[in-house]
């Protein structure tokens, strides 16, 4: 059994996951796969389940009722993984935005490199995104030092979706206190995961943005990270966040 799992959250998705579960599956190094699909209408979870006969007892699937966000389905994720006995657990979009063979590079980073949170960051060196307009290139960078900034993590790309989690630090952090749900979510986690003195370590990808499928990009989304954030900040400063 490999010691591995990738947690990709789907909505309307059915253009992309069958590519991308059949490239992960397709890497030297063996991956299990858990799926948590959000009642998608165009069928996604259908398509997961007609696959799962080939990739018996290694891809799963959570079905939920209704959208409910990206950070609750990865919560739920998380839960389930940490029933059984994986020992890196990851997050990864279904879009093909972050690329599969990176994987490898992400796990060798907390397996070898001694991180206990390795994130696939576009802005380590530089900004590496690909096909996005220059607004939006902009908008995620100045969020990411934004965050930076205010949260003083040594993190350049604090709102990537791109991560490896060692067990520990998911059994460290405690899941059911997690405020938000968008990109939010993921400063929250790596936050949390500061806070509690894990070592972080970003490892330089490539970002191409979608060319199938919908993006889930909203306002609301924006917004919640870049008020939550001081919330976060301050409520850290006075002792009255559960971490």
């Amino acid at each position: 059994m490999p010691d591995g799992i990738v947690i990709i959250p789907t909505y309307n998705e059915k253009e992309n996951i069958e590519r991308i579960i059949r490239n992960v599956f397709s890497l030297q190094r063996n991956f299990h796969i858990l799926v948590v699909d959000d009642s998608s209408p165009d069928k996604t979870a259908e398509i997961v389940k007609s696959l799962q006969p080939t990739y018996q007892d290694q891809l799963f699937l959570i079905e939920r009722k209704g959208k409910s966000g990206l950070g609750t389905a990865y919560i739920e994720g998380f839960k389930w993984v940490l029933k059984g006995e994986y020992r890196y657990i990851f997050q990864m979009d279904a879009d093909f935005s972050h690329n599969p063979n990176d994987l490898i590079r992400l796990y060798n980073a907390c397996s070898r490199g001694g991180a206990d949170v390795a994130v696939g960051s576009r802005y380590k060196t530089g900004v590496n995104v690909v096909n996005w307009p220059m607004s939006r290139v902009l908008l995620s960078w100045l969020a990411s030092k934004y965050v930076r900034l205010i949260t003083a993590m040594p993190v350049e790309d604090t709102t990537a979706g791109f991560v490896c989690y060692k067990r520990e630090v998911l059994e460290r952090i405690h899941l059911d206190k997690i405020k938000f749900v968008g990109y939010a979510f993921q400063i929250e986690m790596k936050f949390k995961a500061y806070l509690s003195q894990f070592k972080i370590v970003e490892v330089p990808v490539i970002f191409t943005d979608r060319t199938r499928g919908t993006s889930k990009m909203s306002g609301s989304i924006i917004w919640e990270a870049v008020f939550g954030v001081v919330k976060m900040k301050i409520n850290s400063l006075f002792n009255k966040m559960t971490i």
